[in-house]
């Protein structure tokens, strides 16, 4: 391999060997046409006979072994970019995560990356707790190195935010996240982030998948790693990528309002993922003294023993995590997702029992005390803006209002939340605040372009610390908010529809909504209609243009509320929410049933 002159000493070392990582030699010759190997080109049985003609002896064997109903659910796709990248199970097959698919998805991403001419700027990888993670990194910067792509691959599991903070930091080109976020063991996934730090844009998106699907799945060369370190291609990064986050993160917060209540008692659990070191630095840095680790739960484990699914929006998750919390008497219990984006927590009551918080109730909650406190010290900007997606609390722009900032509304996907920082700060038209989706991702500050648990860990223990000097817990501030702007209930249901069958499924129910006309859900007039997928909004027979991008969505604008309807990125689910404002909580919750009876009804699932 030839290296461009135009690097530096350290790259025009001589290149590391490369070897083919998967298949026969003549794999490469055999596919030399990419497109040939697509499964737009190919029957799922075509697919298998591909597969079964170049993976390893043993690989063969369990092909073999498998049923044809089993073939046709490997084989009969594969895996896509959605919101939040790939994401399969972690089996052999087109339709799963193997290292034959992360070996093609990533000689896509080196080919993007060499015609823009940006291989020394190089791509940054990270990777969580999650079976095979490490090992998908790893080959990741094999696959580039080999490519002549420089990468900083960090040196133990980091989360998702310190992925988007190194992309900035490095100045990197790209970024790898080898996650499957909040999903079952049986997972993994592959995250793109862009040189902004932001998960992967549309139109870079599009690019890139082209250059993936003229890859064949086989005959992938991959550089020796020990070789790629020495010629300084592959960069091993360590303990000063934490001090640089830590050092841009901490100025975010007034920790004037911590040492208010220090002692709070806050029991954390990062659900085996690899939330733990940065979570536990940054409640030491801000100076909290009642941090108790749940230790069971503390340690990367990728079968995630000690619970059904690592995802702390759900109850269960925290349950041991609660019991501690009984045990030490602690005021808060919070739980972070394996790569430590998304944040979950529970309160105690004044009964002792400890209630969960929605993610539309923690955003509000820090929103306020965010908004709060900088109007208190004087550093509220008068062209402050808060992000949220169109599925995410209408509650977010009564807040904002009340403080003077203005609500911005974008697509699901963090992305789009990190496109409009960037955009904010080119134009200067707003000075970013805070983002968050229903689904416990949140974002202070620009150092990171995507959800950061570590951040949204501290906001919410700083917010909990100024209620608590108040002698309020966090569900006494959600009263206060609630009181003051309405009674918000949201909720969302998910359809699972697996397997091809399932796909044709959602296909079928968002184009049967699509041509319904449908006048009133829950009691309540369907004021407008908007569809995503044609950028229309529709009012009284009258069109108007949506200016976000195309997205396979449909969204029913109602009397103090609202409902939508949509097919997951990253799952194989349909995702109805809705959401009602009533005056009391009595009333929202009765509303919200009867909101949830009809859409639910109209959607025609069970």
């Amino acid at each position: 391999m030839i290296l461009p002159e135009s690097r530096t000493a350290a790259e025009r070392r001589p290149a590391p060997a490369v070897t083919m990582i998967t298949g026969a030699a003549q794999a490469a010759e055999t596919y030399r046409k990419g497109a040939e190997n697509t499964v737009e080109n190919m029957n799922y049985t075509e697919q298998f006979d591909l597969w079964l003609a170049n993976v390893e002896p043993e690989q063969k064997r369990e092909l073999l072994g498998l049923s044809e109903e089993e073939r046709r659910e490997r084989f009969y796709t594969e895996l896509e970019f959605g919101t939040a990248g790939m994401r399969g199970i972690l089996r052999l097959g087109s339709n799963g995560m193997n290292e034959y698919t992360v070996g093609r998805a990533t000689a896509g991403l080196a080919d993007y990356v060499v015609s823009c001419g940006r291989q020394s700027d190089g791509v940054v990888i990270s990777y969580d707790s999650r079976h095979r993670s490490r090992e998908f990194a790893r080959l990741t910067a094999c696959i580039l190195a080999a490519n002549g792509v420089r990468s900083y691959l960090y040196d133990r599991l980091r989360p998702v935010p310190l992925l988007s903070f190194g992309v900035r930091h490095f100045k990197a080109y790209a970024g790898v996240m080898i996650t499957a976020s909040h999903n079952p063991k049986e997972y993994n996934g592959y995250k793109v982030y862009g040189s902004d730090g932001a998960q992967l844009s549309l139109e870079p998106a599009a690019a890139m998948l082209e250059r993936i699907r003229a890859k064949s799945y086989f005959g992938i060369e991959a550089a020796d790693f020990d070789a790629a370190v020495e010629a300084g291609l592959i960069n091993v990064v360590g303990e000063e990528l934490d001090r640089a986050y830590f050092e841009a993160v901490l100025p975010l917060f007034d920790l004037r309002l911590v040492a208010s209540c220090p002692e709070l008692k806050i029991v954390y659990t990062p659900l085996h993922g690899s939330g733990c070191r940065p979570v536990c630095r940054a409640f030491e840095l801000m100076g909290l003294k009642g941090v108790h680790l749940l230790a069971a739960q503390a340690e990367p484990d990728g079968d995630f023993s000690t619970v059904k699914s690592p995802n702390p929006e759900n109850i269960e998750a925290l349950s041991m995590a609660v019991e501690y919390a009984r045990q030490v008497g602690a005021d808060l219990v919070i739980g972070t997702d394996p790569d430590c984006d998304r944040m979950g927590a529970a309160v105690r009551n004044k009964d002792g029992e400890y209630v969960p918080l929605t993610g539309n109730q923690l955003g509000c909650i820090m929103l306020e005390g965010l908004l709060w406190s900088r109007k208190a010290a004087g550093t509220l900007p008068g062209n402050g803006a808060v992000i949220k997606t169109i599925v995410t609390t209408e509650l977010v722009r009564d807040i904002a209002a009340h403080y003077g900032a203005e609500t911005v509304e974008v697509l699901t996907g963090f992305k789009f939340i990190g496109e409009k920082i960037k955009e904010y700060e080119t134009t200067g038209e707003h000075t970013y605040l805070f983002g968050f989706e229903e689904s416990y991702g949140y974002l202070l500050g620009t150092h990171a372009r995507d959800k950061d648990g570590v951040v949204a860990c501290m906001l919410l223990a700083q917010t909990a610390c100024s209620l608590a000097a108040q002698g309020k817990t966090l569900l006494d501030g959600l009263q206060d908010i609630y009181a003051r702007y309405g009674f918000w209930r949201e909720k969302t249901v998910s359809f699972t529809l697996s397997g091809m069958e399932g796909m044709a499924k959602i296909k079928s129910v968002m184009q049967r909504l699509a041509q319904e006309s449908i006048s009133s859900l829950g009691g309540r007039t369907v004021i407008a209609v908007r569809d995503y997928n044609k950028r229309q909004r529709v009012q009284d027979g009258k069109v108007s243009a949506i200016e976000l991008p195309a997205s396979n969505v449909l969204y029913y604008e109602l009397e103090d509320g609202w409902a939508c309807v949509r097919p997951s990125g990253t799952e194989p689910k349909l995702k109805v929410y809705f959401a009602v404002r009533e005056d009391s909580r009595e009333d929202a919750d009765r509303a919200l049933n009867l909101l949830e009876s009809d859409i639910c009804a109209a959607v025609g699932l069970k």
